[in-house]
């Protein structure tokens, strides 16, 4: 594509700026005469006729030099130059099919060194480098055309589903990034206030109080590409600062904030990457969930679900399994097709990893009518054999693994394991496949602490306004929380909100957050709520997770052009780090630990 024709023909302009640029030009642009600029990719010396292949965030295209250009001799990887020349047809047999730009060379006339480098840590098309060296010269490893690829795609899916919004009516609002700190379930990064002394604001966990607020305001329908902040431990799909586009809308329900995000990505996909995506998704309670994929974000490309074994194993003479059953817990099952040959050594694999998620074993059988193998064959001797092979829907040679324990434990090693073995069988691969998972707990009891949590936060409304009147069973409650979740991946929470103060104080006060803390923390959202709040609900969804999946990566830091580490740290930067004294002493800080030592 050529530039601006005013950019290049007017006498002002300096010499070295470009034409094209290097993915532009074809065997229809032969004989014109062009200027380029771009990075040394590679220098190729055939006895003083130099070729050399110029890169740009576009593409690449082989320039030829000659004798008459002393300075290509001096070339070397990443210089930036600027070439200009004619336009030449490759002879057939020279003709590159695998680029674009591949039919032709520009012959060069002029070149001009623009800035030399020094000799790189690592050459820009090699996949391997090591992370900590990829991290800290980020500048060269985003020159990586893959790495231009993730980021200009991330470009073209969030703009995309901006307009998609906006021909919904949404309004783009943005949002305070210093705030005050909030409960929201991960530490605040704190910010000290130089005015105000002994104060601090928080980095946004999300914008959730202010978006509620939007709906007292009368916005309706609010959207936002929003940058939010977590103190919380790292993860190949976490980062302490990310994006999400976050949206609320006011005078709906569940279902309507389903069907904006199915239209939303169904635009969005077919527009930034030309795929359709069927609507509407499917929708499953957390109990089904849980129940059939043993978490609650099922990957829904295949199947080996859980089976509940509770009839077969309450009859069973297997002393496990029946004491599990009669002790009020679970036993579970998953069928691994015979086509998916498990031996010894893979079970035993199986069998440790069960036992990295808290198992003390794993049972398992080899199905077959006349009673199978392994260590289960003499409990399923005749009918008990078919009886089991009916439950589990297993066919004759399919391996057959079971829990028995603790619900919770049951859910979680079984989904664990069925997760590994659709990776392991290449069966988690292919379409994306999007899920509702509806109807979460409200609360969450924890032992440890001895008191209740939010299972999602503490501003999502409940299923029954009541609570369950005036002694409720907590466990019980029902949330109006929902995920978006896409092949096995969260992608974002939302909720309908509570509405009204009166319920949002006993929430608060369930909670353990008095009336004074209540006040204190949330006073301007109790108070706002006094004021005619309309029934609103909303959704967030990470848009580093939504843009790696979408390109099939299972790592969102290729999708971010300044990552941190999983110990939060920039090596590009070297931040965190020690700021000066005399800073500290300006936001009213004193540092408890102690200054490095000289030289350290």
């Amino acid at each position: 594509m050529s530039m601006d024709a005013s950019s290049t023909s007017t006498a002002s302009r300096s010499d070295w700026r470009r034409t094209h640029h290097c993915g532009a030009l074809r065997k229809s642009d032969v004989g014109a005469r062009v200027t380029l600029n771009g990075w040394v990719d590679a220098r190729r010396d055939h006895g003083g006729i130099y070729f050399v292949d110029l890169r740009d965030r576009y593409g690449i295209t082989q320039v030829v030099l000659g004798p008459e250009q002393a300075e290509a001799a001096k070339l070397g990887a990443e210089f930036t130059v600027s070439v200009t020349g004619k336009v030449v047809a490759r002879d057939a047999q020279n003709v590159n099919p695998e680029r674009p730009t591949g039919e032709i060379d520009v012959q060069v006339e002029r070149l001009e060194i623009l800035s030399r480098s020094e000799q790189p840590p690592f050459t820009i098309a090699d996949e391997n480098v090591a992370l900590e060296t990829r991290f800290t010269y980020r500048y060269l490893d985003l020159r990586r055309p893959q790495m231009q690829r993730n980021l200009m795609h991330r470009s073209r899916f969030i703009n995309a589903m901006r307009r998609a919004f906006e021909r919904q009516d949404f309004v783009e609002v943005e949002t305070p990034i210093l705030t005050r700190a909030t409960p929201e379930g991960a530490r605040d990064y704190l910010v000290p206030s130089r005015v105000h002394p002994g104060k601090f604001y928080a980095l946004p966990q999300s914008p959730q109080l202010f978006k509620q607020i939007l709906m007292v305001a009368g916005m309706d329908r609010y959207f936002q590409v929003a940058r939010c902040f977590r103190d919380e431990d790292l993860r190949a799909d976490r980062q302490p600062e990310f994006t999400q586009l976050d949206m609320e809308m006011s005078f709906v329900e569940e279902e309507d904030v389903f069907a904006t995000w199915e239209r939303v990505l169904q635009e969005t996909f077919r527009e930034a990457m030309q795929l359709e995506v069927a609507i509407p998704f499917p929708r499953l309670t957390w109990k089904q969930s849980m129940e059939r994929f043993g978490n609650d974000k099922p990957d829904m490309r295949f199947g080996m679900e859980l089976v509940d074994l509770a009839a077969w194993a309450s009859s069973s003479e297997f002393a496990v399994f029946k004491g599990a059953i009669d002790a009020g817990g679970r036993v579970m099952g998953i069928a691994v097709p015979a086509a998916h040959a498990l031996s010894r050594k893979d079970i035993e694999a199986l069998e440790t990893l069960a036992k990295g998620s808290g198992a003390k074993g794993l049972a398992y059988w080899k199905a077959g009518a006349a009673g199978g193998s392994g260590p289960l064959a003499r409990f399923c001797v005749g009918e008990r054999a078919t009886l089991l092979m009916q439950a589990l829907g297993a066919a004759e040679g399919d391996t057959c693994l079971f829990m028995a324990g603790k619900q919770s434990l049951v859910w979680r090693v079984l989904g664990e394991l069925r997760n590994h073995l659709g990776k392991r069988f290449g069966l988690a691969q292919g379409a994306w496949r999007f899920t509702w998972v509806t109807s979460f707990p409200m609360f969450e009891f924890d032992e440890g602490e001895g008191r209740w949590f939010s299972a999602h936060h503490p501003f999502t409304a409940p299923a029954d306004w009541e609570m369950g009147g005036a002694n409720p069973d907590l466990a019980s409650l029902v949330s109006r929380a929902y995920d978006l979740v896409l092949n096995g991946w969260e992608l974002g929470s939302g909720s309908v909100r509570i509405h009204r103060s009166d319920v949002q104080q006993k929430v608060f006060t369930i909670l353990g957050i008095g009336p004074e803390e209540q006040q204190k923390k949330f006073g301007f959202l109790l108070e706002a709520l006094s004021y005619g709040a309309p029934p609103h609900a909303g959704l967030a969804v990470g848009l580093d997770r939504l843009t790696a999946l979408s390109l099939g990566l299972d790592n969102i830091r290729d999708m971010l052009a300044f990552p941190k580490t999983t110990s939060a740290t920039d090596l590009m930067c070297a931040a965190p780090s020690e700021v000066a004294p005399e800073q500290l002493f300006e936001v009213h800080i004193r540092s408890a630990v102690p200054p490095p030592a000289p030289g350290a």
